[in-house]
């Protein structure tokens, strides 16, 4: 008989979290967020408006837009015709002093280099936030934001809006269900080859309608291209992290709910000649997590290739459409965002999906507008994502190093002195934390 994974779902973790029932989202008695009834509407403020930020900004409308941040006038251009009356800014800092009083809470749609200073000035603040995945540039960030948000006792959510999807969510159902018996290895994968582009050989003047030196922030300074704002920054190490940065939570996310999984203990990754500016066209990392009360130990391999994984050839099985293979001693599920399919076909000619344990979703943003307000934690909150990120970012921390090594989540140590340096990225002069009073 096939064991029946005891894994609580999101729902129920979140009814009976110690978090939830503690008050963690209703915000502290210092923090200045507004004690909303379920009626009212937030006062919110944005991060970057251009891109990805004007999806999050169409998300939330309904709630009171009323302040703006891009350093890119031309990126942000829609959002500011759309709403002409919004107080604009180019420099987040100044929007945040200028309505700490103003505002319930911080949208963040960022390039990943630039995720942690207004993240931690706006919790600093008790602000609640929405938040870009990969939630920030390096693990010590991202757990330093993390630990600050569980300490103001705010509401957040972080940008893995596909936690939402249906099929996202009969996936975890099966296997929490023992369909396919014991889980022990998992392979995901991003098919496709995007990284390392062309070093820029000119020197263009920087466009006017954009701030180089704000866009740059904490990263060191550069000279502007084209080719790195406002979107190929993604493959750059000192501003992005490659395709396992980008597509990592959103596809690790299946996984991780459906097993239960928060730090690996061991971290091994494999590539192309690592370039010390570029992320590569191609990386593959193996993360182990130990066993716990629900299930044993899992080994989860992650790829950026091509056409996925050798293992899809080994068993003939397509790599389009989907993300995710969960092996176990009973079969196996393919799955992905929006399909799944289980195999051998011959043993699951009769299958049943389990009953639904996973309530539907309210919206993604209505999760977090509604933490905001007082109510259930956000399915993708920093206590659930935040290890996720984390996990994320060190796949490339193992392949930048050249190294395996084992993981300290306690102490973020590595043991290892050459990925040591790749779990903090260095900020330039002028963008050291400002700690506030009573923090």
């Amino acid at each position: 008989m096939n064991k029946i994974y005891k894994l609580a779902s999101r729902r129920n973790f979140l009814k009976t979290s110690s978090l939830a029932t503690a008050g963690f989202w209703l915000g502290s008695q210092t923090s200045t967020a507004r004690a909303e009834s379920a009626i009212e509407k937030l006062n919110l403020g944005f991060v970057g408006v251009g891109g990805r930020g004007w999806d999050n900004l169409s998300g939330l409308r309904d709630q009171n837009i009323v302040a703006f941040c891009d350093v890119d006038g031309v990126r942000a251009k829609k959002a500011f015709e759309e709403f002409p009356n919004v107080p604009r800014f180019d420099d987040f800092r100044k929007m945040l002093d200028e309505f700490e009083n103003k505002i319930d809470g911080v949208v963040i749609s960022t390039p990943d280099h630039t995720h942690f200073h207004p993240c931690h000035q706006a919790l600093s603040m008790g602000k609640h936030v929405y938040l870009e995945k990969p939630l920030a540039h390096s693990v010590w960030e991202t757990r330093q934001l993390c630990d600050l948000a569980r300490k103001k006792k705010v509401a957040t959510q972080l940008g893995v809006q596909r936690h939402t999807l249906r099929n996202m969510h009969r996936s975890v159902e099966i296997i929490q269900a023992g369909t396919i018996g014991d889980v022990k290895e998992v392979f995901c994968w991003i098919d496709g080859d995007r990284g390392m582009p062309a070093i820029p050989r000119e020197k263009p003047p920087v466009p006017s309608h954009l701030n180089w030196d704000l866009w740059l922030g904490p990263a060191r300074t550069t000279d502007y291209h084209a080719s790195i704002a406002p979107y190929g920054w993604r493959f750059w190490w000192d501003y992005g992290t490659g395709e396992t940065g980008n597509w990592g939570c959103h596809i690790l996310d299946i996984p991780f709910w459906a097993l239960g999984l928060d730090h690996p203990t061991h971290v091994s990754s494999s590539g192309p000649e690592v370039d010390a500016r570029r992320t590569p066209k191609q990386l593959q990392s193996t993360l182990q997590f130990p066993a716990n009360e629900n299930r044993g130990a899992i080994k989860l391999h992650w790829d950026h290739a091509k056409q996925g994984p050798e293992i899809l050839r080994r068993y003939n099985m397509p790599h389009k459409g989907f993300n995710t293979l969960f092996v176990g001693n009973d079969g196996m599920l393919l799955t992905g965002f929006s399909k799944y399919k289980l195999y051998p076909d011959e043993d699951f000619v009769n299958f049943k999906a389990p009953e639904p344990t996973i309530d539907p979703s309210p919206g993604f943003y209505k999760e977090w507008t509604n933490a905001c307000k007082g109510g259930a934690a956000a399915t993708c909150n920093f206590e659930y994502s935040g290890p996720l990120a984390e996990t994320v970012l060190l796949a490339n921390v193992a392949y930048r190093s050249k190294n395996q090594f084992k993981w300290n989540h306690n102490t973020l140590e590595t043991g290892n002195e050459q990925a040591q340096t790749l779990i903090k990225t260095p900020f330039r002069s002028g963008w050291e934390i400002r700690e506030r009073v009573g923090s």
